[in-house]
């Protein structure tokens, strides 16, 4: 049976007592249904994970004597940073947890032209922090020890120019670019940019363009923003990554 694995924003060593509160331990209560000796595993997305016991559990949350610490790393050999035109609701999330899966590095989220929501001031944090959390969720379903981050939201371009000096960067375009079993393979970090909905504004990639990203597509059919970052995600694993 799989040991269950919860992600704890605190230090952790080895003969010391976690507390697993609020949403995660009432995963463990009432989710999981956790007992009192129970293995689980902790880790805190510094890298390494520890081996627990369940020792007792209460209106405050439930108990974990650290036992034994473990290198284990399931990083991808292959830096890849998300930069991810925001889409409406559950695909946003979607992209968010699929791209964690696959081992995404980081993940940049951005207004386009063609975004069909209008994140701004708390509203953008807020959503920021959701989807940070189903980043952490998704860790402690595959295995990953490390939590990518997710940037503040910010404007398409705006992104762009920050996006910093090296690596390769392409940019999913399905009428134009090379095919992606074509492209040379990428120098580190490599920066993917997945447009939103409605695709990126040609305004939108000669702006890319002038940044850096190269043009590249998956095959002849257009998939969907949300669709289109796990493929890609997983074509590039598959290419030069782990799988």
């Amino acid at each position: 049976m799989r040991i269950p694995r919860f992600y704890l924003a605190q230090d952790l060593a080895t003969g010391t007592v976690a507390h697993l509160s609020g949403v995660a331990a009432h995963h463990a209560q009432h989710v999981l249904r956790i007992k009192t000796g129970d293995r689980v595993i902790v880790f805190n997305g510094r890298g390494g994970e520890y081996l627990g016991t369940v020792s007792g559990s209460d209106k405050q949350g439930v108990h974990v004597d650290i036992q034994a610490w473990e290198t284990i790393e399931r990083e991808s050999v292959i830096d890849v940073d998300l930069i991810q035109a925001v889409s409406s609701g559950d695909k946003m999330d979607y992209a968010v947890q699929k791209a964690v899966e696959l081992g995404v590095t980081r993940i940049f989220p951005v207004l386009s032209e063609r975004s069909v929501v209008n994140l701004k001031g708390e509203r953008a944090r807020k959503r920021v922090e959701h989807w940070q959390r189903i980043a952490i969720s998704a860790c402690e379903q595959c295995g990953r020890n490390r939590v990518p981050r997710v940037a503040v939201l910010q404007g398409l371009e705006e992104s762009l120019r920050d996006a910093g000096d090296g690596g390769a960067r392409w940019v999913l375009s399905p009428d134009s670019g090379r095919p992606l079993s074509k492209m040379d393979r990428p120098d580190a970090p490599l920066r993917v940019l997945v447009g939103p909905e409605g695709g990126l504004t040609e305004r939108e990639l000669e702006a890319a363009r002038r940044e850096g990203f190269s043009p590249m597509r998956l095959g002849n059919r257009i998939l969907r923003t949300e669709t289109a970052a796990a493929a890609v995600l997983a074509a590039i694993q598959a290419l030069w990554g782990d799988f």
